[in-house]
């Protein structure tokens, strides 16, 4: 069904037909639920929060009570990816995302600084990360208020003396910082 068609035949429901769809929709789809319960109570600095905290585990795991050994760090990007993707899809403010994308790149540069990461693949998923990050707070005209978290991430590859250090800063030279 294109989009004309829905709109065609949601103008030829009333008031309560309309209502009883998307009280059907909420109840049976997880993601408009979702959708609905952050529009009427976005509450996005707890969601932000809980999101850091989330990312944070992926590098420093917290030991359980009562475990006999620490838990491994997993390193994986997707869940960073996942909770940026959901944000974008529930219309979270762009400094929020912003954020969350820059502190993902943030806490994996605090991972390596302590901790030697043979997988290249790690190096090249944090320069796409950062990539999109500053893709994103150009095209949202938030950069300026990012500018130094940006720059600061681009010298902290060149500190670690990261393989893909120079990719980092070709990214900003693009841009004219």
């Amino acid at each position: 069904m294109s989009k004309r068609d829905l709109k065609k035949y949601l103008a030829e429901l009333n008031k309560e037909q309309l209502e009883e769809q998307i009280i059907e929709l909420y109840e049976k789809f997880a993601p408009v639920k979702v959708y609905y319960d952050f529009v009427f109570n976005p509450k996005e600095d707890k969601l932000l929060q809980e999101s850091k905290v989330k990312i944070s585990h992926e590098y420093f795991p917290i030991k359980k009570p009562n475990a006999k050994w620490r838990p491994k760090a997993k390193m994986r990007r997707s869940v960073a990816q996942k909770i940026i993707k959901h944000f974008i899809m529930i219309g979270v403010d762009p400094f929020v995302i912003a954020d969350i994308m820059l502190y993902n790149i943030e806490i994996a540069q605090t991972y390596s600084s302590n901790n030697f990461i043979k997988q290249e693949l790690f190096y090249k998923s944090i320069l796409n990360s950062f990539e999109q990050a500053v893709n994103f707070v150009i095209s949202n005209g938030i950069l300026h208020d990012f500018k130094e978290r940006i720059m600061s991430i681009q010298q902290e590859t060149m500190q670690q003396k990261w393989k893909n250090k120079y990719d980092f800063e070709a990214i900003l030279e693009k841009i004219d910082l």
